[in-house]
């Protein structure tokens, strides 16, 4: 098949919407198909890509990260891109993407499929604080309700975000099917020497949290868990992978806690090394994300043997549900009682280290891709699209 996908984010810039379009991207070329990708210049340079159409884009005033594509420059491409004769056109993103892919598709004539990576309602009121929370949510579902009802189908990563998209009033057809990860990608990973050269001793009791350093995440939750974890494990200590806009909120958190001395800030890490680096060095690894609309970080730490101490709410609920490979918490207070549950208990750590392989191996690249593509098949063909008819592992 030859697809096209168009994205507001992409590489360089790091999120849960880069790695999955990567994941899938990756998976479909290898099996044969072609997949063109429409995504953002980003003042950093991509060099030696291949299949990747990066648009002149604006710097985002209330995110300093992303960048808004310009949507002339796109559709100046639509003679080129009718030539090529692409089957459908998937959609990553709401915002330039969207419309894009929308005209792009009445230009081509071929249906359009959007996945909806990101719970906007629990999202958009951390980078608009001076708009009443309540408005903006309103706003989120309005907007979420119309533009998946302009599209042929939707692809949602969790039962929870299928869910909350058919009370909006969705009504196109909607299938679950995940992100995957590749296996191979998370075989490695050198825990002792990423505890060198962070400054911490190979027995000190670890804690690892990777993702985007963001007000949605809850690490909130995590520095209070480390403030009681410490109270009954005084070694203990954290380190927070990642960067973002919440950032400077995080490390003065830190500091009004007292916690400077637990806490260790990675910053953002190649995904080819040093982050498998950082995920092997962890004891466990922690999570309390609240919006996540499935939590492909979870997973990554588990195809690596690392245990996961998580609340369970939105989309990660899919991947703890068997409680495999982790320990759910009943909620943020309940971090620090099940963290320190599994610090302080090694044939735990390994039977759960074992757990979590076990569990990562359900949720393959290749699987996720194959039901991708059968999506794929019964969109470009006009077949009717069984909703929710692909579900999770």
């Amino acid at each position: 098949m030859k697809i096209l996908m168009i994205s507001d984010v992409f590489f360089p810039r790091i999120n849960g919407v880069s790695t999955s379009i990567a994941t899938f991207r990756r998976q479909l070329r290898r099996e044969g198909h072609d997949v063109t990708l429409i995504a953002p210049a980003y003042p950093a340079g991509h060099e030696g890509e291949s299949h990747i159409l990066r648009i002149p884009s604006r710097y985002v005033v209330l995110d300093p990260e992303d960048r808004m594509m310009k949507a002339r420059r796109i559709m100046a491409h639509a003679d080129e891109l009718a030539r090529e004769g692409f089957d459908l056109i998937h959609v990553h993103t709401p915002f330039v993407a969207h419309h894009a892919g929308l005209a792009l598709g009445r230009r081509l004539g071929i249906p359009v499929v959007e996945s909806y990576h990101t719970y906007f309602e629990e999202y958009l009121f951390h980078y608009l604080s001076f708009l009443p929370r309540t408005w903006m949510r309103s706003v989120a579902r309005h907007l979420s309700r119309r533009q998946c009802n302009q599209v042929d189908a939707v692809v949602v990563p969790s039962r929870a975000m299928a869910e909350i998209l058919t009370g909006y009033g969705v009504k196109t057809p909607m299938s679950i099917i995940p992100t995957g990860i590749h296996q191979e990608a998370f075989a490695g990973g050198d825990g002792a020497a990423f505890r060198h050269r962070m400054g911490i001793d190979h027995d000190t009791p670890l804690l690892v949290h990777v993702g985007r350093i963001a007000f949605e995440k809850n690490i909130d939750a995590l520095l209070h868990m480390m403030v009681d974890v410490r109270r009954t494990i005084p070694d203990a200590m954290l380190v927070i992978a990642g960067d973002g806009p919440a950032m400077g909120h995080i490390r003065r958190l830190t500091g009004q806690l007292g916690l400077e001395p637990a806490i260790r800030f990675a910053g953002y890490l190649d995904r080819r090394t040093t982050l498998l680096d950082c995920y092997r060095a962890g004891n466990g690894f922690v999570f309390a994300s609240r919006t996540e609309t499935q939590g492909l970080v979870l997973l990554e730490a588990m195809a690596l043997g690392v245990p996961v101490v998580s609340t369970a709410v939105m989309g990660t609920r899919d991947i703890l549900s068997t409680g495999e490979g982790a320990l759910v918490a009943a909620d943020d207070r309940d971090l620090a009682r099940q963290a320190i549950r599994l610090l302080s208990d090694p044939e735990l750590q390994q039977t759960l280290s074992h757990q979590a392989r076990q569990c990562a191996l359900a949720w393959s690249a290749p699987e996720m891709a194959a039901r991708m593509l059968a999506l794929y098949g019964e969109v470009s063909h006009g077949a009717r699209v069984d909703g929710l008819s692909r579900d999770i592992p």
